[in-house]
């Protein structure tokens, strides 16, 4: 039986440049044989094909809003997969926008309305449009509490595009196919982290009320059905 002159350390390397860590690489049991003893000619191809497939569909599943972690504005890490089973409106946040006012006062109206019911409007500060987020994160959180009285959850401030953005805007972007081009876009995620739909700001948020409205009532039907 012809043996294939690639090395395990070879097929790693190979697995590697197709995308993969060496984490992932070491983590399956078949990669240990392959690492040890080599692969017959004929069965390289098929493998590394499985193998490639296996993490493809295994980020696929993975690969939702929920699934990432973020920073607080108080500077703990968390998991957004405690917003799951609800609905969010994610929106990159501004101080000293023009939009600033109407959006933070229609935003908390409805985390004040929606928010016993499985909703939450979830707040990441960005500095990069207009330089209009210019605080640290504890003095935007003290400004947005004390003027709006914001009670939904506010996270560190972030790049929301370009090549230092953080990952759970590249995830927005890349899911709803709209890139933030100003504060206050809004992302419209349902619960099982999917982006549902996305504005930018001169669509206030009294006109996506109506469809967020429909979603929590949805929620809330389900939740009856299953007592």
């Amino acid at each position: 039986m012809a043996v294939c002159n690639l090395s395990g350390e070879e097929v790693r390397r190979l697995l590697v440049t197709a995308g993969r860590t060496e984490k992932d690489c070491r983590s399956l049991s078949w990669f240990r044989w392959c690492w040890v003893g080599g692969l017959t000619a004929k069965m390289f191809p098929a493998v590394l094909t499985l193998l490639l497939t296996f993490f493809s569909l295994a980020e696929s599943k993975q690969k939702d809003f929920y699934t990432f972690k973020v920073v607080n504005s108080r500077g703990k890490l968390v998991s957004l997969e405690k917003y799951r089973g609800s609905v969010s409106l994610v929106v990159n946040v501004a101080s000293e926008c023009g939009f600033t006012e109407e959006h933070y006062k229609q935003l908390q109206q409805l985390q004040r309305d929606f928010g016993p019911y499985h909703f939450n409007v979830l707040a990441f500060p960005c500095n990069q449009f207009g330089q209009q987020e210019p605080g640290s994160d504890k003095e935007i959180d003290s400004f947005v509490r004390r003027v709006y009285g914001v009670s939904f959850p506010l996270f560190s401030k972030i790049a929301v595009v370009g090549t230092g953005a953080n990952n759970v805007y590249k995830y927005l972007v890349e899911a709803s196919g709209k890139e933030p081009d100003w504060n206050f876009w809004k992302y419209l995620i349902d619960v099982n982290g999917k982006v549902v739909d996305a504005w930018g700001p001169k669509v206030s948020v009294k006109e996506i009320r109506p469809k967020i409205a429909e979603m929590v009532r949805q929620i809330i039907l389900k939740k009856k059905e299953e007592l």
